[in-house]
């Protein structure tokens, strides 16, 4: 049987329950949801990247990636991605971002399957994404 592998990047706080920021057991690889908090600073509490969509969007993809990468994997391997915006109102701006960050990335797959839902989240937060990849290996 595979080993479960938990995940935390080096950007990263610890989370506050007991989850991991990632996990992988053989070429499967989930990232839990991430939101838009900057990379960790050790004694201090998790920040946000700032008060707007576009802020907190591109660092919690940045996240994401981080996790991505911290198993071994790229938004090529991503097969699912499933976003939670906070505000209905965010979900054109929201595609626009999205769509401009993936181009950015030099995809050489196509791009993964995207389910976005509407939920709440702490103050401040406005949106959380999570990822689901599958590796070659």
């Amino acid at each position: 049987m595979t080993e479960k592998v938990a995940l935390t990047p080096k950007t990263h706080t610890t989370p506050p329950a007991k989850f991991s920021h990632g996990v992988k057991k053989g070429n499967i690889l989930q990232v839990a949801g991430q939101v838009g908090f900057l990379p960790a600073v050790e004694g201090q509490p998790p920040t946000p990247a700032g008060p707007t969509l576009r802020e907190q969007t591109l660092q919690t993809l940045a996240n994401v990636k981080s996790v991505l990468e911290e198993g071994g994997a790229t938004w090529d391997d991503a097969m699912m991605i499933r976003v939670y915006l906070t505000d209905v109102d965010h979900f054109g701006e929201f595609n626009e971002i999205y769509d401009q960050y993936l181009e950015e990335q030099g995809l050489t797959a196509p791009p993964s399957a995207r389910t976005t839902v509407y939920v709440g989240l702490p103050a401040g937060l406005l949106i959380e994404i999570d990822a689901l990849a599958v590796l070659d290996n």
